[in-house]
């Protein structure tokens, strides 16, 4: 909820003052809030902003004083319900609690948003249920999708909803945001370069001091490289330990969460579905945040062989080093066992 917190002080009166680098979604759905529909689709990559247009959506349709705008970009007005899978995927039991959610009258107006994270994670059985839903919606529920990418499965849904695209976040933009926010100029570029247009992965990597040195440790990587699984063993644990360390800002952001939630409980008693969501939320930004660590790394190696390419050096070996570089990248989704894959990648990887 951070990114959809930032600048809401600011943002009361203008509701998408905190969708930042997003300018065609903002102009979409300013436009579609004076006479919306029963369902939208909003697809890109994570941390381009989809979640926090969501919620200025939801503060636009249901903003009728300062108070609900508020409470709307907060994520607590009590007629915008979010909803996000527990675990790796949507389930069909989280689909029937979105559609009972959706077939409950608003709080106070006559409408509420009812917001579904991650939907490319459903499943088969999920999808279908959340169809009737979206095909015959009730007459006060606007609901929006949000996803990374549109499944071939999920194609039905999707024809029946307003699509908005979100494209990763410029580099221009991030680095803008950063130094308003008071970043130091200073050691931005890396920052910027790992963010991969990823505004909220940007705020993480600000409080890393690691970051230079992994990238110079996946960028020396090809040249320690001599055809033995000793070394690639060796190379593989390196690498993972780094990445071990990568996720202390990430563990000191929850840890303090938590213990805002511990003063919650100890002032209002046991909040088990708040401690329930938070738990799993934890969990599932830990493995992205090794998958985003993954990607990064291979993006280093790549432009190692693409500067070999561009020096005219063995330039059929970097070729084939930056398929299988490509290959690995694109095994990331069906989250594989990190120490296997970079084992068979670096046993793969020519020399530059």
């Amino acid at each position: 909820m951070a990114d959809a917190a930032a600048g809401i002080g600011d943002a009361v009166d203008d509701v998408w003052a905190a969708l930042e680098g997003q300018p065609r979604a903002a102009e979409i759905l300013a436009a579609a809030a004076a006479q919306p529909v029963h369902a939208y689709l909003f697809c890109g990559p994570r941390g381009t902003g989809k979640r926090t247009a969501a919620l200025a959506f939801a503060a636009a349709l249901l903003g009728v004083d300062s108070r609900s705008r508020r409470l709307a970009l907060a994520g607590r007005h009590p007629d915008v319900s979010i909803h996000e899978p527990e675990g790796r995927t949507l389930r069909v039991s989280e689909a029937d609690e979105i559609i009972f959610e959706a077939s409950r009258s608003p709080v106070e107006g006559r409408i509420k948003v009812i917001v579904c994270d991650r939907f490319h994670t459903a499943e088969a059985e999920a999808v279908a249920s959340l169809l009737k839903t979206i095909e015959e919606p009730p007459p006060t529920a606007v609901i929006v999708l949000l996803s990374e990418e549109i499944p071939p499965d999920h194609t039905t849904v999707a024809s029946r909803c307003v699509i908005v695209e979100f494209d990763p976040v410029p580099d221009d933009d991030v680095r803008r945001i950063l130094e308003r926010e008071g970043v130091n100029p200073e050691g931005l570029d890396d920052i910027v370069v790992a963010a991969a247009g990823d505004v909220s992965r940007a705020r993480l990597l600000v409080a890393d001091d690691g970051l230079g040195a992994r990238r110079q440790a996946w960028a020396a990587a090809p040249a320690r490289l001599d055809g033995t699984g000793a070394t690639v063993s060796t190379l593989v644990d390196e690498l993972r330990g780094l990445i071990d360390e990568a996720q202390a800002p990430l563990s000191a952001r929850q840890q303090a969460e938590s213990d805002d939630l511990a003063r919650i409980e100890a002032e209002l008693g046991a909040q088990r579905r708040l401690r329930r969501e938070m738990d799993a939320r934890h969990r599932r930004e830990q493995r992205l945040l090794r998958a985003d660590e993954l990607r990064f790394g291979l993006a280093t190696l790549a432009d190692c062989y693409r500067r070999q390419m561009a020096d005219d050096r063995h330039i059929q070996d970097a070729v084939t080093a930056i398929n299988r570089i490509r290959d690995a990248h694109a095994c990331l989704v069906r989250n594989p066992n990190e120490t296997l894959l970079l084992q068979a990648l670096f046993l793969s990887l020519p020399r530059p």
